[in-house]
């Protein structure tokens, strides 16, 4: 029997590509406005940033995605006055994201339903937590979450084990009774399934499997619209 359900935020519980562009798009006009710097020019080194940040201090580490140290390294370099710009280019990237987003279809109303099955809802995500709680709130699933594991909280990032160990140990029951949802494949379903958790792969964009992909025999769930999820999850018990 299935106790838990948890789920994955970005470009799971809403669609993450789109809201970055949006953001990338204010900050990239801000700093036009302000510097006289081509947007193209900014993004180019916030993205360089963002690779040397992730390289100095490993991938297992959430701080890899402060929006606010790549933005200081960045000004630092481009010999730019730290303040206001830091905070404000931070809130325009996320206030604008978190308006454009809007929930999975179906997700919500998927959430809901197994909320009322008496199923757990849990969250495990890669981030700093506290953006992952103004998403949700956003979205529309706060009232339904009963746990939330970051990166940040947890010391790795998806698919540790330590991550994933931290996620079944909130949720309070065996790895066989909980599901995990996630559209990374690599990061949710390799690393649910190392867990011993059931796997869904939210899949709604078509993405081709890994090319060095080893199941070896070990099954997971795809799944392209939100309206499987509870099928699959009752087909379960």
């Amino acid at each position: 029997m299935i106790k838990e359900v948890i789920f994955d935020i970005d470009n799971t519980l809403y669609d993450y590509e789109i809201g970055h562009a949006a953001g990338m798009k204010k900050m990239g006009e801000y700093v036009k406005k302000e510097f006289g710097a081509e947007p193209e020019e900014f993004e180019k080194n916030y993205k360089r940033l963002n690779q040397e940040i992730a390289e100095r201090l490993g991938r297992d580490n959430a701080t890899i995605h402060s929006r606010s140290i790549r933005l200081q390294n960045l000004l630092e370099e481009w010999e730019k006055p730290l303040f206001p710009h830091v905070n404000v280019l931070y809130h325009l990237y996320w206030d604008t994201l978190i308006d454009v987003s809007r929930a999975e279809p179906g997700s919500l109303e998927a959430v809901k339903e197994l909320y009322k099955m008496g199923i757990g809802i849990g969250i495990g995500t890669d981030m700093t937590a506290q953006m992952q709680y103004a998403k949700l709130e956003h979205l529309g699933f706060a009232p339904y979450i009963r746990h939330i594991v970051t990166s940040q909280e947890a010391g790795y990032e998806k698919p540790h084990r330590e991550f994933m160990s931290l996620c079944i140990r909130k949720a309070g029951c065996a790895p066989d009774e909980c599901v995990f949802v996630g559209d990374a494949f690599k990061k949710d379903v390799v690393g649910a399934m190392n867990a011993g958790m059931h796997a869904v792969w939210y899949n709604a964009k078509e993405k081709a499997l890994p090319e060095d992909l080893e199941l070896n025999g070990r099954n997971y769930k795809e799944i392209r619209h939100f309206d499987e999820l509870v099928p699959y999850v009752r087909s379960l018990a």
